[in-house]
């Protein structure tokens, strides 16, 4: 999906912060010792995740899909090899088209998937997540942007 034919979602570091304590707060009935991070959308997500449910062993597993505007072939370029996997959180900030999502939880099959924002195509593979995003609708998350001055409108004027 490129960035020039959708809708864009823009995302604050505050907004992001408050829909990963939200996503906390749908997880606190599991019981889970360990925190699987995807690299690297999901580093931020679990790492309020393990703050607010108390858990101190995280790892990652890291896989790409995206470069910039763009979702291309997946590629893993670290593993992990936890076999243990029913007390295993997985964190993403997004589940997109799900290609990501089939991965994870063919590894990890007893392991609970969640994320963030969640689109259509994605959705049913995970178990939790806190807000729906069409699936035409690019996400610009906090760490992919950066705040800049902008002129009032009347300066802007010709």
């Amino acid at each position: 999906m490129s960035m020039t034919n959708h809708k864009m979602f823009y995302v604050s570091w505050e907004a992001f912060h408050r829909a990963s304590r939200e996503l906390a707060a749908k997880l606190l009935a599991g019981r889970y010792d360990r925190i699987l991070a995807v690299s690297r959308g999901g580093l931020v997500p679990a790492t309020i995740l393990a703050r607010e449910l108390n858990i101190r062993l995280l790892d990652t597993i890291c896989i790409a899909s995206y470069q910039h505007d763009q979702q291309g072939a997946l590629s893993v370029l670290k593993g992990c090899d936890w076999a243990d996997n029913n007390k295993l959180l997985i964190v993403d900030d997004l589940v997109d088209t799900g290609e990501t999502a089939k991965v994870l939880k063919q590894q990890f099959p007893q392991a609970t998937l969640a994320t963030v924002y969640a689109k259509p195509k994605g959705k049913p593979l995970v178990d939790v997540y806190v807000t729906d995003i069409e699936q035409d609708t690019w996400i610009q998350l906090p760490w992919d942007t950066e705040l800049s001055y902008s002129a009032p409108l009347v300066e802007q004027q010709g």
